[in-house]
């Protein structure tokens, strides 16, 4: 990984911090980070779906901002749910994050989905400016226990 990852534990929430290189390359990693936070902790936030979106946020970070500076991810687990944030050094604000376009995606392209899904799937998202660029972040609420996969 490149650079310290800050962990820090309490009974009522958990967050990790870690720098990740603006490369394809940091969006397993990322995904693994916020996979492991997930289980080691037993948090009741669909692993999968944090996973699919903070895929969807590390490469929309990579691919729409330039520089070789690295891009941070902020994993952070409350007794409400998790909150995902990517921080990156381009300041203007993603897309139509808040603001959906009208109209579906072209079902022939290959991009053009990412924020499609973060709207869909997370409880809450949005974007706001950082002092070395911008934060993006979703949230996902806790699933129920009677819903939790065995």
């Amino acid at each position: 990984m490149n650079g310290p990852a800050l962990h820090d534990r309490s009974a009522a929430s958990a967050s990790w911090r870690i720098a990740l290189p603006h490369t394809t390359a940091a969006v397993p990693v990322a995904r693994a980070l916020v996979r492991t936070a997930l289980a080691e902790l037993e948090h009741a936030a669909d692993s999968d779906t944090a996973e699919l979106l903070t895929a969807e946020l590390v490469a929309n970070a990579v691919e729409h901002t330039t520089g070789s500076g690295p891009i941070e991810l902020v994993v952070e687990l409350l007794p409400s749910g998790c909150q995902v944030e990517v921080h990156d050094p381009d300041p203007a604000p993603p897309g139509n994050l808040t603001h959906p376009t009208r109209g579906e995606p072209d079902p022939w392209q290959e991009h053009g989905r990412g924020l499609l899904l973060i709207r869909t799937l997370s409880s809450s998202c949005g974007h706001r400016p950082t002092g070395s660029g911008k934060a993006v972040w979703f949230r996902l609420p806790v699933v129920p226990a009677q819903r939790r996969p065995l």
